[in-house]
Parts: structure tokens; sequence; C-alpha cells
């Protein structure tokens, strides 16, 4: 018998994907450039699972049945293309590549375009969940044509994540929505991992707390609305001991974060479609600082000493509140993002089954996507969640909180930028007026952009000064 799926790339992420396709009852075809690699595969990892090893892309090709299905995990950029070129001699009108890494989603576009011109289906497909996830059940974002998703909608459905809503996977929409949405997803993330490390931050520096004792607090919000994989493996980081110190791990960690450009390239696109989403840029902004370690170093003994402050007695309850608020606001920006993109690229994204299979498998589920789906049932238009009474009682309470957190952090000398631009944008969006019409004064002024008038119609232009 033929496999009915193939999987090139056998990294983890390819080996994991493979196997949980294999273990839920499929024939897999497996190819990987170094051919050891699949050696080791097949030898240390199979365990009776129909995977049947190729060692040459021919053979690979033939021994799946039409229309092939073959999943790409390689690299994104110039890998995906040098791989879809070495396939295609071998491939026939009607079979389909899956291209399931972290992909641009212009360069989706741009494979999907080429590869329907010569009668090659092809979904960008965004997978969520690490290594953990591909093995056991990720969330899985597919885009492209329906008539390419049909052909493994039921192979998707079955290797999915499973919550009490269903399969974590569904038909994302048109073109490159499954890369665009995965993301952004991947933006929102960035944002509630940089709201951890500031809230963590704050515990070290302003409560003195060990490692445990936060990994302690962390475990408790996790039993409540917080509820989150994210906050569940903050604490399980907190509370890991490194085996040659008899350290804290996270004590022994470089505090340089690193990034593979979806962060960037959610940022990049929110101010190429026109949508605030500070939340998720200053999260990038934080990630860059980070790389300056010997920069910090040396300005950290030329400033002054950062002063001690004194902790207010509800300080762990204003964290909580202050994180909720954070990790709320950030699924608003990402929403209101993949909403507009939607728009102008005809994508057909359907905002309540994002949350639905972002429920499960992904980085980013939560407890709090459930809340979020209530308040978009009620008024699907409302896309960045702040229009409903809803949120408005769920946001008030929390505003005087994350003030005060913020407040101690600026008197600690601590940064922020996430907690900080959570509030900011909340206020910017709630402000009826704000002073974008000095802005648009001194445009005119220098440069004669032209103004509206709040009295009338129209576009006016004046000479604000004598111009001999």
């Amino acid at each position: 018998m033929k496999a009915q799926i193939g999987v090139v790339g056998l990294a983890v992420m390819g080996q994991n994907l493979a196997l949980n396709i294999a273990r839920k009852g499929y024939i897999v075809a497996v190819y990987n450039r170094t051919s050891e690699r699949t050696k080791n595969f097949v030898e240390q990892r199979v365990k009776g699972e129909k995977i049947v090893a190729a060692y040459d892309l021919k053979s690979f090709v033939e021994s799946l049945e039409r229309p092939r299905k073959i999943i790409l995990m390689v690299k994104a950029g110039s890998p995906v293309d040098e791989m879809i070129d070495e396939l295609l001699p071998y491939l026939q009108e009607g079979d389909l590549l899956i291209d399931a890494g972290n992909s641009h989603y212009e360069d989706t576009n741009r494979r999907l375009e080429r590869l329907s011109k010569m009668g090659i289906l092809f979904l960008g497909t965004g997978v969520s969940g690490g290594e953990y996830g591909a093995l056991h059940g990720p969330s899985i974002m597919p885009g492209g044509t329906k008539e390419a998703y049909k052909l493994v909608e039921e192979i998707f459905l079955k290797i999915a994540a499973k919550t009490e809503d269903g399969p974590c996977c569904t038909y994302v929409g048109d073109y490159s929505a499954g890369h665009f949405v995965k993301m952004v997803h991947n933006g929102i993330e960035y944002a509630i991992m940089q709201a951890i490390a500031e809230v963590y931050d704050i515990m070290r520096k302003v409560l003195g707390l060990q490692p445990k004792e936060i990994g302690e607090i962390f475990k408790k919000w996790n039993e409540g609305e917080l509820s989150s994989f994210l906050v569940e493996i903050t604490y399980k980081i907190m509370e890991k001991i490194d085996e040659e110190t008899g350290k804290p791990m996270v004590d022994v960690i470089l505090d340089k974060a690193e990034q593979k450009g979806t962060g960037k390239w959610t940022v990049e696109a929110a101010l190429d479609l026109g949508v605030p989403t500070p939340s998720l840029n200053l999260a990038v902004v934080a990630r860059v600082l980070s790389h300056f370690k010997q920069q910090r170093m040396e300005l950290s003994k030329l400033y002054w000493q950062k002063p001690i402050v004194k902790a207010d007695k509800n300080l762990i309850e204003y964290l909580e509140k202050a994180l909720s608020l954070a990790m709320f606001l950030a699924y608003s920006q990402g929403l209101w993002l993949i909403s507009e993109a939607s728009k102008a690229f005809n994508y057909g994204v359907n905002l309540l089954e994002i949350l639905r299979i972002w429920k499960g498998g992904c980085i980013i589920r939560a407890k709090m996507i459930d809340f979020l789906r209530e308040i978009l049932k009620e008024n699907p238009s409302n896309v960045n969640l702040l229009e409903s009474q809803k949120t408005v009682e769920y946001l008030k309470p929390r505003i005087e909180p994350t003030l005060k957190v913020c407040q101690i952090a600026r008197e600690a000398q601590i940064p922020t930028p996430v907690l900080n631009s959570s509030l900011d944008y909340l206020f910017s969006m709630k402000e009826a007026n704000l002073p974008a019409n000095l802005i648009q004064a001194q445009r005119d002024f220098f440069g004669a952009h032209t103004f509206e008038r709040i009295d009338k119609p129209g576009i006016y232009h004046i000479e604000w000064q004598p111009l001999e």
C-alpha cells in the first residue's frame, strides 16, 4: 500500500508531526535531505507506526498515493522554495504541497500563485504547539483554496488538539490566511510573554522574591482566570533547578531573548495596514533591547542606583490584575489586525473560529479565550472586543491596579513596556479628543499637508505665517 501523506524535513517538529499522523492510523512517507537523520529517526523513534522512509525525492514521491499530499517541515525562506523546486519534477497536476513552517504570508501568496499555474495545489499552514503539540495535538491554521484543504481535512482534524468545542483546526481562509493568522498568533505570544516577564521582574526587584516563591504565585494564578499555557510553563520554569550550580535554572540563563521574525513581521503588517498594536510592537522592541547586554551592563554603572521602593501590601493582587489586562488587550490588538488583513486581502477569516482553534494545542491557549468568544458572539463586528459592556466591566476594575503597578515600576526604574503600552492603548481608544489636532496643524504649517475641521466638511490649508 502507498503512503497517504508525506513529510519532508525531519527535525524534531517534522518527526513528531509524522509520528502523530501515523498514530492516527495513516501510512506516512518521510524524507530528509540528510539521509543519516532519516535513518536515525526510523531506528530510534519509530516503534511499529506505519512510516515509510525514503532516501531520495523520486522514491519519496513515488511512495505516495495520488493526489499526493506532502507536508514541508523545512526552515522558512529560501529553503522552502528550494525544496519546492526539487519536488516539482516528480509532481503531477492535482498534487498538494503544504508549507507548515512559519513562512512570511507574502511568500505564501507568491508560491500559491506560481504553483496554481502549474496545477499544483498549495496550503500555507500555521502549526502551533511546539514539539509537544506536533506529537500530541497542535493548533492547525491552514490557508489556501478550499479544494486543497478538503484533501487533508480528515487528517488535520484527527491530529489536531481537541477541546470541548472540537478539533483545533479549521479552514482559516483564502490565499495566505493561514500563515497570516499564525504570524499574528506569534505576535500576541510575544506580548503575553513580555507582560509575564515584566510581572516577574517586579516580583524579583521590588518584592525581593525568589524563583520558588514566584513559581508558587504563578501556580496559584494558573488555577484562576489567568489559566493558560504560558502561565503554566512560567511556574514550571521557576521550579527548575540547575544541576551544575544548584541555583534556580532561570537565574543562570543569560537575559538575551532571541526571535525568529514572526513578531517583527506582525509589527510590519500592523503598520502597513494602519492597525494600532502597541503591546505587540513593544514586545519586539524589548527583545531587541535585551541583546545590548554589554552596553546595558556598562550603562548600569554610569547611572544612579535604582531606588529602594516600598512595596504596596496588595502588589501581588495588583500584578495579577495588570497581567490579565495586558493579556486581554494583546488579544484585542491581534484580532483587530487579523480582521483588517482579512478585509484587505480577501481572506474571509472567521474570528470566532480562530479563537476556537486557539483554545487548545497552541502557545497562547488560555481560559480567557472562552470570555473573548462570548464578547465576539454578541457582536461579530466588535473585532477589537472593546465595544462591549462585558469588556467595560472586565477592564475598568483592572485599570487602577495596573496604574499602581506601572507607577511602582517607574519609581523602581524597572522597564514595563507592555504593561504601560496596554494602558496607553486602552486610554487612547477611549479618549474622545486626542492631541492629533496639534500634529495635523504642525504638518500643515511646515508642509501644507492640509487638515479637516470639526465644524464643517472639506479639506483645508491656511497660511500660518507670512511667506515674506
